[in-house]
């Protein structure tokens, strides 16, 4: 008898992306092609070409380099090797049947070549995974619309798989979890903080399922109708954290951060939400960022150290920040479990 032949499955990784240096030009060339996104800033495109070129990039390239240069490594940008780690790993966990590739949304290590990696395999299909476990359109939406731009030009596209959103995979949770539980076996914490990138509130109600988001209750249970609702999906998050850390509702706060610009954006902003912690005696207080699968800017900067400091002037003891999953091997195994099931 003859045996079925079976081609290799590709595995497509996808992060955010980083600036090749951290220097202002690459950081300029970088936050143009990230802000130029439609999905991202999305406002005509003659209003959004004027903003990105005429404000955005001149100006806050150079604040931006200095930050980069803090958190530059011997590596390079965190995002990246641990992105190009992960992939590694997970090859190995996965075997020889399968073929992973990395790639990046802006800059480089580019979708594009990742696809032709995969591509040069003979890959008979592929299972693409946005490394963002809440679904939103600026993120996961942009690596979708851009695979589906490139792959429209090949002769034969083999079949894609997206795993579009796992905000509530219990290995995800998990594997973040016992990160969270190492601190806590360490010190006696008197609050969590789950911050989340934000997004604009705009963009939300643009998604909204005939009109179910109102910004409010809705988020209060997650379902088919806000399955893809970024707000639902990030409450989501936090409750079944909460319960893997066995946390009551008034023992941690949900909130958002890196807003951009003068509209409404997720509400509560995390620099507001902090500054009060310690009027109600709360002194210690233990930080995540579940948007975030691998340390970077909003991480390690912005939570780790920035709204460390805001905290203790406002009076706080300590600030410690969970690091994120990067290339642990629960987070290897949660994700090679996604692939599996997909």
């Amino acid at each position: 008898m003859s045996k079925k032949a079976t081609g290799k499955i590709g595995v497509l990784l996808v992060n955010l992306g980083t600036p090749d240096t951290p220097n202002t030009p690459d950081v300029r060339k970088y936050l143009r092609e990230f802000l130029l996104d439609k999905r991202v800033i999305d406002i005509n495109p003659v209003g959004r070409y004027a903003l990105v070129n005429g404000v955005i990039a001149p100006f806050r390239a150079p604040k931006s380099a200095k930050v980069y240069q803090q958190l530059w490594t011997d590596r390079g940008s965190p995002l990246l090797y641990h992105g190009i780690d992960l992939k590694e790993k997970l090859q190995a966990a996965l075997g020889n049947r399968y073929h992973v590739a990395f790639g990046m949304r802006y800059q480089k290590p580019g979708i594009k070549s990742a696809l032709e990696e995969l591509r040069d395999k003979s890959v008979e299909r592929m299972i693409v995974v946005p490394l963002f476990p809440q679904y939103a359109s600026a993120t996961t939406g942009s690596v979708q619309d851009k695979i589906m731009e490139i792959v429209k030009d090949w002769w034969i596209i083999p079949s894609i798989n997206f795993i579009s959103t796992y905000c509530d995979d219990p290995n995800f949770i998990k594997a973040f979890a016992a990160l969270g539980c190492k601190y806590m076996a360490e010190d006696d914490y008197d609050h969590v903080v789950f911050s989340y990138h934000g997004v604009p509130e705009r963009q939300i109600l643009k998604g909204s399922d005939h009109g179910y988001c109102k910004l409010g209750s809705c988020c209060n249970s997650y379902n088919k109708r806000n399955r893809y609702c970024y707000r639902a999906s990030c409450f989501e998050t936090s409750r079944l954290l909460a319960a893997a850390l066995g946390l009551r509702d008034d023992q941690y706060t949900v909130a958002f951060q890196s807003r951009l610009g003068k509209d409404p954006w997720l509400q509560p902003y995390t620099d507001d939400v902090l500054k009060t912690l310690p009027a109600k005696g709360i002194k210690k207080v233990l930080a995540f960022s579940p948007a975030f699968v691998a340390d970077c800017l909003e991480t390690t900067i912005e939570v780790g150290e920035e709204f460390k400091e805001m905290f203790e002037h406002a009076g706080g003891e300590k600030w410690q920040l969970v690091e994120s999953l990067n290339s642990s091997q629960p987070w290897v195994e949660a994700l090679r479990e996604m692939v599996l099931q997909h």
